[in-house]
């Protein structure tokens, strides 16, 4: 049972790394700033939850699983809140003349 959930645990991890570098992949190569910034924080949201998973297997204690899933929810709060203030500063700076 050990192997079994260090195999899942481990896929899980591999799988979040892969959704990393697929939102960093977006960051580089899409057009424009709101095309970026859906593919960065969908793709991180998505990928630090599926290592959060499987750290929680790995957790020695309940304690510390409660801390991994609320380092999760904060980092989704923070991710979403500056992607937020981002495109809308995108957008107000849009109408203004650059001069």
């Amino acid at each position: 049972m050990n192997l079994a959930l260090m195999l899942i645990s481990v896929t899980l991890i591999i799988c979040g790394l892969i959704f990393f570098a697929a939102g960093t992949l977006g960051l580089l190569r899409l057009p424009d700033l709101f095309s970026r910034l859906h593919a960065l924080t969908k793709a991180d949201n998505l990928g630090l939850g599926l290592v959060m998973l499987g750290l929680l297997p790995l957790a020695p204690s309940l304690w510390h699983a409660l801390e991994l899933v609320l380092i999760w929810l904060l980092v989704l709060l923070s991710g979403a809140t500056g992607a937020h203030l981002i495109a809308k500063r995108a957008l107000h700076d849009d109408g203004e003349d650059p001069s």
